[in-house]
């Protein structure tokens, strides 16, 4: 028996789905969660506005699938690096970190996105505001967790303490890609990310 092949109504719908997202990136990274429309998402998807609601009923549910979308691209990431665990792997978590970072650079639209939405996203109201305070949250324990590892292992060349590393990094990741997006030609996330890193732990500068 041969192998099957995805055909059919099946394929186009997922073709369909993920140009949809891709066009739902591109709006929202240019005119946020509420400038976007839900026409102008189907005009750059090629679709109809009908048929945009056939498989999104709202910009709510389209922000859910982006988002969860780059929450899966991520874990992938650093997966592949064996990093889904800061206290076993600090510093492949580190280094993965860093891959996630550089894999970005390569994806503007992305971080357009992102910047305009957690910009967004500060005000309590705003419905990807639970899923940035979630993030940030566990973005800075991811980094604690790699910090607190380091210093028990003696690896760690800082007298601060892993919480506010944690909570630098994350800050300074926030803000390069703000700087990037104003400066490309001149700003490098992952270089200054990695300078960063290499300051407080001497095994990254290599």
């Amino acid at each position: 028996m041969t192998g099957v092949t995805t055909r059919g109504p099946y394929a186009k719908s997922a073709d369909v789905r993920r140009r949809i997202v891709e066009a739902c990136t591109e709006a929202f990274g240019e005119t946020g969660f509420r400038g976007a429309t839900m026409k102008d998402i189907a005009k750059r998807a090629g679709i109809s506005h009908t048929g945009l609601l056939h498989h999104y009923a709202s910009k709510e549910d389209l922000l859910g699938a982006v988002l969860q979308l780059r929450v899966d691209e991520s874990t992938e990431y650093l997966r592949s690096a064996r990093a889904l665990d800061p206290g076993d792997h600090p510093l492949e978590a580190l280094r993965g970190m860093l891959a996630v970072l550089a894999d970005d650079e390569q994806r503007p639209g992305l971080v357009e996105l992102h910047c305009t939405l957690s910009a967004e996203a500060s005000s309590p109201d705003h419905p990807a505001h639970p899923y940035y305070a979630e993030r940030s949250r566990l973005a800075r324990d991811y980094y604690r967790r790699a910090f607190a590892a380091l210093a028990e292992r003696g690896q760690l060349r800082s007298s601060t303490d892993p919480e506010t590393l944690a909570t630098m990094t994350v800050s300074l990741h926030h803000g390069l890609q703000a700087q990037w997006l104003l400066d490309r030609g001149s700003v490098d996330i992952p270089a200054a990310i990695r300078a960063f890193f290499a300051a407080v732990v001497p095994e990254l500068a290599q």
